[in-house]
Formats: C-alpha cells, sequence, structure tokens
C-alpha cells in the first residue's frame, strides 16, 4: 500500500509540472481526453463500475487496453506501449468484422446476459465482483472470464490475450491466422496487458 502511495505521488507530481494543477484531477478521474489518465487508472484500479450500474445494454465502441501492474507504467514507454496496442487491435478488429451491431451484451440485476459476439447469439447467466471487476459469463457454447473497468462514459471488457483469442476461435469460428496472430503477439511481448473492447450504452 505504501508503494503505491509513494507511486501515486510521483504521478501527481510529473501531472503538476507538467500539466498544471487544474488538470490533475481529470487525470486521476479518467475524465481528461489523454490517455495518460485512462493508463493510471487502470493499473491503479480507480475506477471500478457497481453491480447496479453494469445492468443494462453495452455496445463495442474501441479496442480496450489495459495494464494490471504499476510497474508497466513505471517503464518508458509504458504508454506509447498501450497507444500502440490499441492500433494493432483496431486493425485486427477491423479485419474480422467487429461491431457495435454484432457485438454487444445485456446484463439483467437477475444474472442473466444475452447479445451477440461478431453476430453468434450468447446467452446465458453471469456472476460479477465490483470489488475486483472480475466478470464470468456462463454459456452454453463457451464460459469465460473477463474483468469490467469503467471507461469514461462506458465500460471495458477485458482480458488476458490467450483467453480472448480462445473465444475468437470458439465463439466466432474466427481463425485468421494473420489478424489472430497479432492478439496472441500482444499478449506475450507486453506482459500484464488486458485486452478487449471499450463498450457503451
Amino acid at each position: 500500500m505504501k508503494k503505491i502511495s509513494v507511486f501515486v505521488l510521483a504521478v501527481c507530481t510529473m501531472v503538476l509540472a507538467g500539466c498544471g494543477a487544474g488538470n490533475v484531477l481529470n487525470a486521476l478521474t479518467n475524465n481528461g481526453t489523454g490517455n495518460f489518465g485512462n493508463v493510471l487508472t487502470s493499473v491503479l484500479g480507480l475506477d471500478k463500475v457497481s453491480a447496479e450500474n453494469l445492468v443494462g445494454t453495452w455496445r463495442y465502441t474501441r479496442p480496450g487496453v489495459a495494464f494490471t501492474s504499476e510497474n508497466l507504467l513505471a517503464k518508458a514507454g509504458g504508454e506509447v506501449a498501450a497507444n500502440a496496442a490499441e492500433s494493432k487491435l483496431a486493425t485486427v478488429y477491423s479485419k474480422i468484422g467487429v461491431k457495435s451491431t454484432n457485438t454487444y451484451f445485456t446484463f439483467t440485476k437477475e444474472g442473466q446476459y444475452q447479445g451477440q459476439f461478431l453476430g453468434v447469439p450468447m446467452s446465458g447467466s453471469y456472476t460479477y465482483d465490483p470489488s475486483t471487476g472480475a466478470l464470468t459469463m456462463q454459456g452454453t457454447l463457451i464460459k469465460f472470464n473477463a474483468y469490467i473497468q469503467g471507461q469514461g462514459n462506458g465500460i471495458a471488457m477485458l482480458f488476458e490475450g490467450t483467453k480472448l483469442l480462445t473465444i475468437f476461435q470458439t465463439v466466432a469460428g474466427a481463425s485468421g491466422s494473420g489478424a489472430l496472430s497479432t492478439i496472441s503477439s500482444l499478449s506475450s511481448n507486453y506482459k500484464g496487458l488486458r485486452i478487449g473492447f471499450e463498450m457503451s450504452h
């Protein structure tokens, strides 16, 4: 805990020096328009989603990326790595055909979900732990684990790289080696990186 506090203090100092005190709150609460706030929030887990706020229909808007360790953010080029990963994922998703009209989920307060993944209908039950963001979705085709975090006015549904690859291959039957190998390489090159989707109502 002490280590994280020191890290946050160091980050605040850098932000104060670089962009002025007026922008610090925006960076820390993920209300700013820059990527730095997104990365900081992802690393420290500041932006959690309650069980009540998860309820509703969420549609894909763009690729999502988050670090799981503060050490990754501390590395030189950590933010650049996140931007590069998002750019590569955008290309992959475009080739595979991920869209808001064919990739979406509706979560009910009774613990049920339904929706589509690349146009393939999915439904079943889910469990969600708001303290960790861990989401488990159990359906007839596949059971998969994800992580939910707040992202601006929406959410990010994130996976370990190999898990997302499995979902693409199993649920959607997507096998395009050229595109999907990018997901595999991202998870290998950037340790502790979760990838997935940013979604909005």
